[in-house]
């Protein structure tokens, strides 16, 4: 009953907000070549949605962000596992990772287009380096914070590093990662959508990029609602995901 009523709460806020958008539109507060209507922005979505080219950008978008999501996690996982278990591994890893972590990532992007051109391969590059550095310290962290009592204990009744990883690092390392796993897919769409910004032939960033030069305001409203939309359903996917996997908690 909770959950209904604060999702009730949020649709009245959101109809209040564009209902408010559109009467500044109509009343001429609103400049339409600036930040056009409601009204205007959902006509361009119907033309979008109704336009078979537009569902080839989807396609490419959404292929680039789960290739570079599923590659990011594997990466990130293994990584933070290894670093974790192995100290002399981790002298070398958690430097770099922390300087990785540290500089705005998607600035990486003009460097993967000279690297592997303006196809996929880029924009799945950038997904997977955001993604893999959150979860390395995901999982780096979570083993880390692991309670060494407990650790001790197991090895002292003949617990291996085998026993020990399976049942005491990754069930406490599923939470940590299920907690970043919304993080991670809004990253994996950002990186899709910033390298097909900088240099693509497809995709919503391509789109993207195509109505700034055009200062078509109305289709880039549109595409962020787009881009939204699809992410908060992600979102929503990843939490059910998480409540399933962490029943056992």
């Amino acid at each position: 009953m909770k959950t209904f009523l604060i999702a009730a709460r949020r649709i009245v806020a959101l109809i209040l907000l564009v209902a408010f958008w559109e009467s500044a539109s109509r009343l001429g507060w609103l400049d339409p070549f600036y930040m056009p209507a409601p009204s205007t922005v959902a006509r361009v979505m119907m033309q979008l949605f109704a336009g078979g080219e537009f569902w080839t950008h989807l396609q490419a978008t959404f292929i680039a962000a789960f290739a570079g999501l599923a590659a990011g996690l594997v990466l990130g996982v293994g990584l933070g596992f290894a670093a974790a278990l192995f100290p002399m591994l981790a002298e070398l890893l958690e430097p770099v990772m922390v300087l990785l972590n540290a500089i705005p990532r998607v600035i990486l992007a003009p460097l993967f287009v000279i690297w592997l051109g303006i196809g996929l391969a880029s924009k799945v590059a950038l997904a997977l380096v955001l993604v893999s550095v959150l979860m390395f310290f995901a999982v780096y962290n979570g083993i880390r914070e692991v309670d060494r009592r407990l650790v001790e204990r197991i090895r002292t009744l003949g617990g291996g590093r085998r026993f020990l990883v399976r049942e005491v690092y990754v069930p406490s390392v599923t939470a940590w990662v299920m907690g970043n796993l919304k993080v991670a897919v809004g990253f994996a769409f950002t990186g899709a959508v910033v390298g097909e910004f900088v240099a693509s032939s497809r995709g919503l960033g391509y789109l993207l990029q195509f109505a700034q030069s055009t200062y078509n305001a109305g289709l880039t409203i549109a595409l962020i609602v787009v881009i939204m939309a699809f992410v908060l359903l992600l979102f929503a996917l990843s939490e059910r995901l998480e409540r399933r996997l962490l029943r056992w908690r």
